[in-house]
């Protein structure tokens, strides 16, 4: 009986352990799949905020990263950007690491800088995620290496998401993400021992215990939920919100319009959407850096946020680009007072790194249901008034037209002209000889861009060059114009006639990476020596990013090139800039020249600019000479060279060639030239 008893004893005590086992594991399993799950939506969450809220910036880098070497991959400005907004986006979300996966299983970011470039592909959890699941894994490493450093002895779930900027759009990347979970998988662990040691201490307590550990899983559920709850409230405000400003987003602002838009329809009011961009904001970035850019967007938000109603919507759209919604508003008056006011209120000074700016801004505007009655369109419209405020001066708002689209669609197709005028061919330079004021000799030409379309015939500069410029063709078609230039150059040299070639540089070309190396292929491809090519700057490049300009042009001058300033004394002149630059040579701008027979102020501007030029030693160049008169006064003010129809008009290469070989006959005269 008593064998028996302590058979039954260790039969119930077996049925005991194996139950308390059973309750153990069941737990377990519970705990881990609340917590997998869990994390699994938490990583999810953060995969749409990244897709909403930094994707668009990094799509294009993502998709091009498998063309890049490795090293450069990892030495990647980009990666740098990318690394900075994931981990802005990731902060206080208990995420330790998180890889970024192209389409074939590149790993173009991971936290852990040595994994990038890894191939990914054969990973199951990244052939998972292309297929459109996300799935989670928990394991126990040894080392984890996080954003802070290297943790040692953690648990970690790991969860593969596919990245796409709506449900129903296609996958564009894997995006890996590692949460520490270490202190969760250590409670629960703790938990389950004191489980176990509880029932096993005392058995005739065991349904009090069992409803001791019920309550407390419970607890913990509730616990958990509240953690997840305000983890998605917190990834939703990062999803919708600019995380410099706290604005909304564009994302926001869209179902910010439908709904004002339903409203105004409903209650027959008018709506007002002002679309807000700063005037030459990338000048604050270039000369600053980014740091004072960002400065300056929030202190911008918090002036735009101050001059509407509490009721008015404001919203960022990316960059220097703000949007503001103004619900039931009596007529386009009351939207001109808001937009003047924040105009000004922008434009009052501000300190960034103790220097004191001013801002300016461009406002376009367009009214619902007067302009349109599409959200889509409406947000055109207010975009196409921006442009035009700022090509009637900026620092302005404009109300939208109609006539404005019909314009936009005239500069499409210009630019689509341009581009296939840059792949057919259909640029032609000429050349406008620069004349020796004391031996009347041509000492110089300068290259002139001309565009013969097939259908409008010969179009001047001013037609086109702007957009050029606009669009970024300048810098291929200024490269051109620099190697056709040297070529020419070289030509005239070997047919006896030393001719330096001037080539005109605009701000975008001057602000190229790739300008010196194009100077330098040009001299080389061509033969041409250094010194016979001039290259011509406008005043506003040099005050635009004065240490930039300083470098380039300092490398410019290493190349043995000469460097002048165009259109001199038209815009911001400075003895300032003409002490610390390397410049060779003044141009006075044509305006001061055409009109010295009119009055006596452009003589005395003439006067003071051949004493600036004498007293620091430059050349000075007079352009748009077509009198005589006007020559003779120009020799005696010591200007170096003459240019203009007095002279000959722009010419192509051919026909100038037999005015140079002249130039070059001995006892040439000026008028002759």
């Amino acid at each position: 009986m008593l064998r028996l008893l302590r058979y039954s004893q260790l039969l119930a005590l077996a049925g005991m352990v194996m139950v308390v086992g059973a309750l153990s594991l069941l737990y377990r399993g519970l705990v881990f799949d609340s917590l997998i799950e869990r994390e699994t939506r938490a990583n999810v969450a953060l995969t749409t905020s990244f897709a909403n809220a930094i994707w668009p910036a990094h799509a294009d880098f993502v998709s091009r990263a498998a063309l890049l070497p490795r090293s450069e991959l990892a030495a990647s400005e980009n990666l740098r950007y990318l690394a900075r907004d994931l981990r802005q986006l990731s902060r206080g979300l208990g995420v330790v690491k998180v890889k970024v996966y192209d389409l074939k299983g590149l790993t173009v970011f991971s936290s852990d800088g040595k994994q990038t470039g890894e191939d990914g592909s054969a990973n199951p959890g990244f052939r998972n995620a292309l297929a459109g699941v996300a799935a989670s894994e928990i394991t126990h490493r040894d080392r984890v290496d996080a954003w802070e450093g290297t943790r040692a002895d953690r648990d970690i779930i790991s969860t593969y998401v596919p990245v796409r900027v709506s449900d129903d759009a296609p996958i564009e990347a894997v995006l890996e993400v590692y949460s520490d979970v270490t202190d969760l998988v250590a409670r629960m662990q703790r938990g389950q021992w004191q489980i176990l040691g509880g029932v096993l201490g005392a058995m005739a307590l065991i349904y009090l215990v069992v409803q001791l550990i019920l309550r407390g899983y419970r607890e913990r559920l509730r616990e958990q939920e509240a953690q997840r709850a305000a983890q998605e409230e917190r990834i939703r405000h990062q999803a919708y919100h600019d995380p410099l400003t706290a604005l909304p987003n564009r994302t926001r602002f869209a179902e910010r319009l439908a709904e004002a838009l339903g409203r105004a329809k409903r209650a027959q009011w008018q709506l007002a959407l002002l679309f807000v961009d700063l005037d030459h904001f990338k000048r604050v970035n270039d000369s600053l850096g980014h740091e004072a850019g960002d400065a300056l967007l929030k202190q911008v938000a918090a002036r735009i946020r101050r001059s509407v109603r509490e009721v008015d919507a404001l919203f960022r759209m990316g960059g220097d680009e703000f949007t503001v919604l103004l619900e039931d508003v009596r007529g386009p008056e009351e939207v001109a007072y808001v937009a003047q006011r924040m105009i000004e209120a922008i434009a009052e000074p501000l300190q960034l790194q103790h220097h004191e700016f001013t801002v300016s801004t461009s406002i376009g505007i367009a009214l619902y249901p007067r302009d349109d009655i599409s959200g889509e369109q409406l947000l055109k419209s207010a975009d196409t008034a921006m442009y035009r405020a700022k090509d009637l001066g900026r620092n302005r708002y404009a109300f939208f037209a109609p006539e404005m689209n019909e314009r936009i669609e005239q500069q499409m197709l210009m630019e689509a002209a341009l581009r296939r005028a840059v792949r057919q061919g259909e640029f032609q330079i000429y050349y406008q000889p620069r004349i020796s004021a004391s031996s009347g000799r041509a000492i110089g030409a300068e290259a002139l861009l001309r565009w013969m379309h097939p259908e409008w015939g010969m179009l001047e500069p001013a037609r086109f060059v702007p957009l050029l410029e606009e669009s970024g063709l300048i810098v291929p078609v200024g490269a051109w114009v620099l190697a056709q230039a040297c070529k020419q150059a070289r030509a005239w040299q070997d047919a006896g006639v030393p001719l330096r070639v001037s080539v005109n540089l605009s701000a975008r070309q001057f602000r190229s990476d790739t300008l010196i190396e194009a100077v330098s292929g040009a001299l080389s491809d061509s033969g041409l020596a250094p010194q016979l090519l001039e290259l011509e700057l406008t005043e506003s490049l040099l005050v635009e990013n004065v240490e930039h300009a300083m470098q380039t042009m300092v490398r410019l001058k290493a190349i043995g090139t000469s460097i002048s300033i165009d259109d001199f004394g038209a815009g911001f002149s400075s003895l300032g800039y003409l002490q610390r630059f390397p410049i060779d040579c003044l141009k006075i701008d044509r305006s001061f020249v055409r009109d010295l027979a009119n009055g006596t102020k452009d003589a005395a501007i003439v006067d003071a600019i051949s004493g600036l030029a004498r007293s620091l030693g430059l050349g000075l160049v007079a352009e748009g000479v077509e009198q005589q008169g006007q020559a003779e006064f120009l020799r005696a003010r010591h200007c170096t060279e003459l240019q203009g129809f007095l002279f000959s008009r722009p010419l192509p290469a051919e026909a100038l060639a037999e005015i140079l070989l002249k130039s070059y006959q001995p006892a040439a005269h000026p008028q002759a030239a």
